[in-house]
C-alpha cells in the first residue's frame, strides 16, 4: 500500500501519521521527491482502513500495490535511485561503462586491460576471480589470488572494482571490493542474497538465464529487505530457443524494469549472445533503449584467453565501441531535453 501526502503537509503532521501506522507492525518507506511525498507501507495492510487513512487532512490518496516486491516498485519510490560506487555514481543519467577481462589470469594482464579500459572512458574495473562454470573441467578463477591481482590494478589506476561472489562463505574476502556481483547461476541464491542485504555495499545482481523480470526484482527485494537499497539491476541475455548465440538479449527488459523499478539497470552484451562481433550493436540498442550502463569483456588477447575469449573485445575494439555508445548517449539526452 502507498500512502500520497499533499506537497504543503508539514513535518510534524507526516511523523504523526507515521507513527500511527507503525502500530500496525508496518514499515514505512518514505520516498521524497520533487513535488510529492510518498509512504511506502510493508507489511500486512489489511488491518489498515483505508478509508480512515484517506480521510485524513495530509493524505492525497491511498492506493493498494499488486505486485509482491514492495522496496524496489517505483510506486513507492519515485524518483531514481542513484548508487554510489567508489569515485562515480550509477543511474544518475549518465552512461555507466565497466569493462574487464571475463577472469582475471595473471597482475600484467589485468593491469594492462585496466589502464586501456580507463583511457577509452570506463569508469569501472570489471573481472572475475571466481569463475562459476558448466563444466567442472573448465578454468574455475584464481581464486583469492586474482581478487588481490584485481585490488593492485584498482590500486593502480583508481577504478573501483566489481567481481563475482559464488557463496555466503567469501563475503570476508570482498571488504575492499566496490560492486559485489551475483551471478545468473546465484540469482535466486537467497542465503547469500540475504547476507548481501545485511551490508551496504552496492550489489550487481544479475538476472537468471530463465528468469522472469518480476523473479529478478524478488531478488533485489531479497537484498533490499536486509536494509541494503544500493542494488543495480543487469540484463545480461535469457535463455531461448534460438543457438545462433549463446542467450538472446532481452532489450525490452531495460524499459520495463525503469517503468517497474526505481533501481539502476546495466546491459551485459558480452554474455547476452557469447560473440564479439555482436557487442558494439547490441550496446547500441542497449543505449537507445536507455540503460544506465554497459558491463563490457575487455581481453588484451582474446585468442588466449583462459575464459569467454571470444565475446570478448580487445581494447582497441572496445575505445571504438565506447566512443560510439557515449555519441548515442549524449544525443538521446540533448534530444529529450530539447537541446
Amino acid at each position: 500500500m502507498i500512502v500520497l501526502i499533499h506537497k504543503d503537509s508539514k513535518p510534524e503532521q507526516i511523523k504523526r501519521l507515521i507513527e500511527w501506522l507503525a502500530q500496525f507492525n508496518l514499515q514505512v518507506h518514505i520516498s521524497e521527491g520533487k513535488l510529492q511525498t510518498i509512504l511506502g507501507l510493508i507489511g500486512d495492510t489489511s488491518k489498515v482502513d483505508v478509508d480512515l487513512v484517506r480521510s485524513m487532512e495530509i493524505v492525497e490518496d491511498v492506493k493498494r500495490i499488486q505486485e509482491p516486491y514492495k522496496n524496489a516498485n517505483r510506486k513507492f519510490h519515485a524518483e531514481n535511485t542513484v548508487v554510489p560506487v567508489g569515485n562515480t555514481v550509477v543511474g544518475d543519467g549518465g552512461l555507466t561503462l565497466i569493462a574487464g577481462p571475463c577472469s582475471i589470469e595473471s597482475e600484467e594482464q589485468v593491469k594492462e586491460v585496466a589502464k586501456a579500459v580507463k583511457a577509452s572512458g570506463a569508469t569501472m574495473l570489471r573481472g572475475g576471480a571466481f569463475k562459476p562454470r558448466t563444466s567442472p573441467y573448465a578454468f574455475q578463477g584464481m581464486g583469492a589470488d586474482g581478487l588481490k591481482l584485481l585490488l593492485a590494478a584498482k590500486a593502480e589506476t583508481g577504478l573501483p572494482v566489481v567481481t563475482e561472489i559464488m557463496n555466503v562463505g567469501q563475503l570476508p574476502l570482498f571488504d575492499d571490493v566496490d560492486v559485489i556481483q551475483v551471478g545468473a547461476r546465484n540469482m535466486q541464491n537467497f542465503d547469500l542474497l540475504k547476507e548481501l542485504g545485511r551490508l551496504r555495499k552496492p550489489v550487481l545482481l544479475k538476472r537468471g538465464l530463465s528468469s522472469t523480470m518480476e523473479e529478478l526484482l524478488m531478488s533485489a527485494e531479497y537484498i533490499m529487505a536486509g536494509g541494503n537499497e544500493n542494488v543495480i539491476l543487469c540484463e545480461r541475455g535469457i535463455r531461448t530457443f534460438e543457438t545462433y548465440t549463446r542467450n538472446t538479449l532481452d532489450i525490452s527488459a531495460v524499459p520495463l524494469l525503469k517503468q517497474l523499478s526505481h533501481l539502476p539497470v546495466i546491459v551485459d552484451p558480452s554474455h547476452a549472445t557469447g560473440l564479439s562481433k555482436l557487442v558494439r550493436p547490441l550496446s547500441l540498442a542497449a543505449v537507445a533503449a536507455g540503460v544506465d550502463g554497459l558491463m563490457i569483456e575487455v581481453h588484451n588477447n582474446p585468442a588466449c584467453a583462459l575464459c569467454d575469449g571470444p565475446q570478448s573485445l580487445t581494447p582497441e575494439a572496445f575505445d571504438v565501441v565506447a566512443k560510439e555508445v557515449r555519441l548515442v548517449h549524449e544525443t538521446l539526452r540533448n534530444v529529450r531535453s530539447g537541446g
